[in-house]
């Protein structure tokens, strides 16, 4: 197979990677996608839960999910719950291996040759085409392209050795598929004694399962270990012995996603949401942009760094509000202390205060940002000037 060249290689086959093969295909362009793992889909830590914008974007068939969310209960660090809920059906959680199988497939049914057992080595870019090393099967291959995108999620070595840069900051997410009683709904738990400068959750998948799991700054197997030990003594769960997985979540993102026959999207290049670590919706969206940029490109055979730093202007313009203000409310949050998060959920559950929220039209499940802003600016609401207050003082310690 060496010597073998394609308009475009793309290094990884998740939902960005694959949604981006499936794009430039439909436009007649020559993909290849290299994915290290055996198949599409496996070995996911994620809890696939994504908005209901983000699923009829992605258009696929519902089969796929396994239940829709109207609300969700949010658990101080003593316990104390505070419930939103809304009319219509806000996300759903998907089946991540049917998620990514279905993306594929889509791409392979336009034309784009995937390559599976196949991680990526090296890159060497030249000036007429970018070279791609491989290990197909056991094998060093060597392949060419026109242009490279990197949708191979957290894997700071390779961006890194193109000059592209280094995200430094990074959670540690960790979950397990357990065997759950009487849970119908989204869960969330906040303590930094649960887990560090993040939340845990519960997620139902069917009448007698559930996903757990939490993000953290450290040591994320250790402390999910410990919350599954909690619910396991609350009845909640059959069994604490399980499976657990864990990855890298990027909080940061790459100085440059961009080079010389070269595209970085998805949780390689950083777009990710910071408030939970969710990067589907946001890697979908960079995945649009960089096919049409990438498209442009390659039809007027332009793809010198210039041209497609268009494509970093393009996402950033999209989704920069969004990463700040997640950035800063991460911080903020990674601050205070239990005693701290017990008096935001007191705030928070007077005087119809989730209600507000809920109603403002600043609620969104993925665009953070206004809701942010509706807390921190200056308002009428008492509540909100108490709770404005209590971050700002906390971020000035």
């Amino acid at each position: 197979m060496s010597g073998q060249s394609y308009d475009v290689i793309i290094v990884g086959a998740g939902p960005a990677g694959s949604y981006i093969a499936y794009e430039l295909a439909s436009s007649g362009h020559g993909v290849a996608v290299f994915e290290e793992k055996g198949a599409s889909g496996l070995n996911i830590c994620c809890t696939g839960i994504i908005s209901t914008e983000c699923f009829q974007s992605l258009d696929l068939g519902k089969d796929m999910i396994l239940t829709e969310v109207k609300s969700v209960k949010f658990y101080s660090p003593s316990g104390r719950c505070l419930k939103f809920q809304t009319d219509n059906v806000q996300a759903c959680v998907v089946d991540r291996l049917l998620l990514d199988k279905a993306l594929a497939s889509k791409a392979q049914a336009q034309g784009a040759q995937y390559f599976f057992s196949s991680p990526v080595i090296d890159i060497v870019p030249g000036k007429d085409s970018i070279q791609v090393e491989t290990s197909c099967s056991g094998a060093r291959e060597i392949f060419s392209a026109r242009a490279v995108v990197l949708a191979n999620g957290f894997t700071p070595k390779l961006p890194h050795k193109l000059g592209l840069g280094r995200i430094k900051r990074f959670l540690i997410g960790a979950q397990a598929e357990i065997e759950a009683k009487d849970i119908d709904e989204f869960e969330v738990y906040f303590g930094q004694g649960i887990a560090p400068g993040a939340f845990a959750w519960l997620v139902p998948i069917s009448a007698n399962k559930a996903y757990v799991g939490l993000l953290a700054t450290s040591q994320a197997k250790l402390y999910l270990q410990k919350f599954l030990d909690s619910l396991f003594s609350q009845g909640r769960i059959t069994s604490r012995d399980v499976e657990i997985r864990q990855r890298a979540v990027p909080i940061g993102t790459l100085t440059r996603s961009y080079g010389d026959r070269l595209l970085v999207i998805g949780d390689a290049a950083g777009q990710v949401k910071p408030t939970t670590g969710g990067g589907i919706y946001f890697g979908h969206l960079g995945a649009r942009i960089a096919a049409e940029v990438l498209d442009g490109a390659l039809s007027n055979d332009s793809l010198t760094a210039d041209q497609l730093s268009r494509y970093q202007k393009k996402w950033r313009a999209k989704m920069d509000r969004e990463l700040s203000h997640g950035y800063w409310a991460r911080w903020v949050y990674s601050k205070l202390s239990d005693r701290q998060i017990e008096g935001i959920f007191n705030i928070l559950n007077s005087d119809g205060m989730t209600e507000t929220l809920l109603n403002s039209g600043n609620f969104s499940f993925d665009w953070h940002s206004r809701l942010v802003s509706a807390i921190l600016r200056r308002s009428s609401a008492y509540p909100l000037l108490k709770i404005r207050h209590l971050i700002f003082r906390e971020a000035s310690l």
